[in-house]
């Protein structure tokens, strides 16, 4: 092995994701005040302070007959590591989210490379609109692993081999595979980010069915489950009325 091979990056592999609440300013009582001003005018600030739990009808009567918008008075920013093809999915929410997303045109692509965990289910049955997703055996694990890392290390050696070319880092990353793990910033409010759990998680008690892949789900569980600390009474009403967004 020549020593320019030794000097190249080896690939990581992960079964997982990161989801990190990096800041919020969001609470159930941004709620009370958002909506009292129908009826209190500024009046409604003095909510701001009160004691969430004593309007805990109020928020479910929001939820319950959909008056959306005091729900949007808030904010929530994730830092969220996941392969890019979670990416091309989650960007499709538009409303009420900003990104930001590490660029491959400014700074030279980590190799770190997603493999599912013995635990997905690899067998895809059914119909569109009715797959039905099995255990995959252990002969089929095997081959999905040694085929994606394989095709991982030949495409990122080809990066590589590129980039010591002098080719251009927006040129050279065209060869890399939507399994490499990307970064980004998203920034949603919890209005938008109900209607992003209403469609990139399955739940029994779900009042319309969803059938996410399960990389972009695993992502929208940590999501939820950070937020339900924030907004525990919020979040409480989306799983009473059927997790729709108002």
């Amino acid at each position: 092995m020549s020593e320019e091979q030794d000097d190249r990056k080896a690939p990581a592999f992960r079964s997982d994701v990161t989801v990190e609440l990096v800041r919020s300013a969001a609470a159930d009582s941004d709620v009370i005040w958002a909506a009292r001003v129908s009826t209190a005018g500024e009046q409604s600030l003095e909510a701001v302070q009160a004691d969430p739990e004593k309007s805990k009808g109020l928020i479910n009567f929001l939820m319950r007959d959909r008056h959306g918008t005091p729900f949007e008075h808030n904010s929530m920013t994730f830092f969220i590591s996941a392969p890019i093809f979670v990416f091309r999915e989650f960007h499709r929410h538009r409303s009420g989210w900003s990104y930001n997303e590490e660029s491959g045109r400014y700074r030279e692509l980590e190799p770190v490379f997603y493999v599912p965990a013995e635990d997905r289910k690899l067998v895809q049955q059914g119909r569109p609109g009715k797959y039905e997703f099995h255990e995959g055996t252990p002969e089929q694990h095997r081959t999905t692993t040694e085929a994606m890392e394989a095709s991982y290390r030949e495409s990122y050696a080809r990066y590589q081999e590129m980039l010591a070319a002098g080719v251009a880092r927006e040129v050279a990353r065209a060869v890399l595979p939507v399994g490499l793990f990307s970064s980004m910033y998203a920034t949603c409010n919890a209005r938008s980010l109900m209607h992003f759990l209403s469609l990139r998680t399955r739940r029994d008690n779900s009042a319309v069915p969803s059938f996410p892949q399960r990389e972009i789900e695993m992502v929208a569980e940590r999501m939820e489950e950070q937020w339900a600390q924030l907004m525990p009474l919020t979040h409480a009403a989306f799983e009473k009325h059927g997790r729709v967004a108002p």
